[in-house]
């Protein structure tokens, strides 16, 4: 051994978060133990590439040995499996800070979303991505031995832990740079001391790793007749990468397995692409779009990206310039034979390469979902029930591709039983009404408000189709998207509406006289309500509520106002208008009132409008007070 144990150790404590973490690796990833061996690899790999990307300036650490590798073995004597590379290693204070914490944004998030189901559980812990802790799968103790590249030999450090509550650090000589991870076995883990299924497991998982990974050689004893481990090592995995080698070379499961390597997801992806451009800027893709969103999907200060190599040369994990922020849920590998390899976050954000990867990358995904939702619509669903809310920034924030997003775009509709069920903007068109030329939509808190709202009744009395929004992000995305294959798109809840285009001469004429003869009733309603409002008048969109409120067509919506007011921006104030409903039979007692209860008649009025529009009434007290004296009245 080039390592010696001094004793130096220190007792430490698992984070809180790592101590429920690793029950849940303990006891709900049983049914899929192998994957231990799949994340370690992974790690390695990573180790290694973050070694080669910093020799580039400083080549030093290389130590005179630049041939990475990853090696794998086991000791049946001692039940023993190790997984070692010659990678960038950890100093004393890195493998307290990585292996004993977890320093990730979207914790609290994470255990939150726990259950207790194994199965779902599972799933979320892949999701987050913590691949180091799966070693306690299959282990009853585990040994870190490592060394920072380009620290001394005396400052190599052991880890060691028995999963159940704390680790202990000491200190170590240790010539070798790098890190090796010995995994002592429980009692019922024999079948991983077997080299058919070390490699059976390495060629499955992790074959499009670039790196060798190697393991002791062996040959058929005829004497003894038994398997004999020559000092020998050899490589059993193609190591090459994944994405220079031709599509057709590469099957459906190693694009799988490699996804699950770069993104260090349990799960397989939804669909990916693997392409490689030509001209100008020369580049080769591989990108991958989830089936679930992450934990930090919202985390403004989360760092996402997909993998940078240059040449083949690995140079930074999240490189978040290469895709814009609405394709934030991509993750693959993009490799470049133009940029710089000492390529810096400052120069990757001013470089013209750039731009052009950044901008065929997103013209290749919004592809994929295009060919997504034409073909598998149910996968689509999938997706847009995960991504959809942050596909929708990317109206506003891709005018070049504005057109194509808003192709992706689902909502759901009056036509839908459930939010589930969503329509594209295309579909929508599709079946508009004869006369129709608008594109009619309502927002609101929820999906419940908004199919509920009283704007809706005149649309569904002639059958007209409303997109119902209710995601936080619609208002901003519809100041974007103002029209969709020439058909202008209309809020059902501005007082502009003009829908005299699908009303018949009959229906005009009753709307008009309507209005004349309610003409003393608006005047009275002007008078008792006054600054509360800023206009009162007939409608004929409403058929079994008596009132609405509505706002002009250039005004701020209610629900925006409502939602700038909660993240506690400045909002201009806006009065509302009354439009009411003269054949109501609410209506018609308010018209009967005398002057001494009509005015406790429009306010009442009133604030069941504001209520229905989901706005909070300014005197809540008063409105009861109100309901109380027509009730016993």
């Amino acid at each position: 051994m080039s390592e010696t144990d001094t004793k130096t150790a220190e007792t430490l404590g698992f984070q809180a978060e790592v101590k429920q973490l690793l029950h849940l690796m303990i006891h709900s990833l049983y049914s899929n133990k192998e994957i231990f061996l799949r994340e370690l690899v992974s790690n390695a790999s990573d180790a290694c590439d973050k070694l080669r990307f910093e020799a580039i300036d400083h080549p030093e650490l290389l130590e005179g040995d630049a041939d990475l590798r990853i090696r794998v073995e086991f000791d049946k004597a001692a039940r023993t499996v190790t997984i070692s590379d010659n990678g960038i290693g950890l100093s004393r204070d890195e493998a307290v800070a990585n292996l004993g914490t977890i320093a990730r944004s979207g914790t609290r998030e994470f255990f939150s979303q726990l259950t207790g189901d194994k199965q779902k559980d599972a799933q979320l812990i892949g999701q987050f991505g913590v691949g180091f802790y799966s070693s306690f799968i299959v282990a009853e103790k585990v040994a870190v031995r490592s060394r920072r590249a380009g620290l001394p030999a005396s400052e190599g450090v052991l880890w060691e832990s028995d999963g159940q509550g704390e680790f202990s650090v000491s200190a170590i000589e240790r010539e070798e740079r790098g890190t090796s991870v010995t995994l002592t076995l429980r009692a019922d883990e024999d079948e991983f001391l077997s080299s058919w299924k070390l490699r059976e497991i390495l060629r499955r998982y992790s074959d499009h790793i670039s790196l060798p990974i190697q393991m002791k050689k062996e040959e058929w004893d005829a004497e003894k007749s038994e398997q004999v481990v020559k000092d020998e090592w050899e490589t059993v995995n193609q190591a090459s990468a994944l994405w220079t080698r031709s599509k057709s070379d590469i099957t459906d499961e190693q694009y799988k397995e490699f996804y699950k390597h770069v993104a260090h997801d349990y799960e397989d992806p939804l669909a990916w692409t693997h392409n490689r451009v030509e001209g100008r800027s020369e580049y080769t893709q591989l990108l991958y779009v989830p089936k679930r969103a992450p934990f930090d999907l919202w985390d403004r200060d989360a760092r996402r990206g997909v993998k940078l190599y240059v040449k083949r040369v690995f140079i930074m994990d999240d490189a978040d310039q290469l895709l814009p922020a609405y394709l934030r849920f991509v993750r693959g590998v993009v490799d470049s034979a133009d940029l710089p390899l000492n390529v810096s976050r400052e120069i990757l954000q001013e470089s013209r390469d750039v731009r052009a990867i950044r901008d065929g990358s997103a013209k290749r995904i919004l592809g994929l979902l295009e060919e997504l939702a034409q073909d598998k619509p149910e996968e689509y669903a999938e997706f847009w029930t995960q991504f959809g809310q942050v596909l929708k920034e990317g109206v506003g924030e891709d005018p070049a591709n504005k057109d194509r997003i808003a192709g992706l775009l689902r909502f759901a509709s009056t036509q839908s039983d459930s939010p589930a069920q969503t329509v594209s903007l295309a579909d929508y068109i599709g079946r508009m009404k004869e006369g129709q030329d608008k594109i009619y939509y309502l927002s609101a808190d929820s999906y419940a408000a908004a199919a509920h709202s009283p704007h809706l009744e005149v649309f569904r009395r002639k059958g007209l189709e409303v997109l119902l929004l209710s995601d936080r992000v619609d208002e901003w995305m519809l100041s974007y998207l103002r029209e969709f294959e020439g058909k202008a798109l209309a809020s059902v809840a501005k007082g502009g509406l003009d829908l005299d285009a699908l009303a018949d001469e009959e229906e005009k004429k009753q709307q008009a006289e309507a209005a004349e003869a309610f003409k003393p009733t608006i005047e009275r309603l002007k008078a008792a309500l006054g600054e509360r409002v800023k206009e009162v008048r007939v409608t004929a969109r409403l058929v079994d509520s008596p009132a609405c409120v509505v706002v002009d067509e250039h005004e701020l919506s209610p629900h925006l106002l409502r939602m700038l007011k909660a993240a506690g921006q400045d909002a201009p104030e806006v009065k509302p208008i009354l439009e009411v409903n003269p054949q109501h039979a609410l209506v018609k007692r308010l018209e009967a009132q005398p002057d001494a209860s009509f005015g406790d008649w429009a306010e009442l009025l009133l604030d069941q409008a504001m209520l229905a529009e989901g706005a909070a009434l300014k005197d809540p007290a008063a409105f009861v007070k109100r309901v109380n004296a027509l009730l016993l009245g």
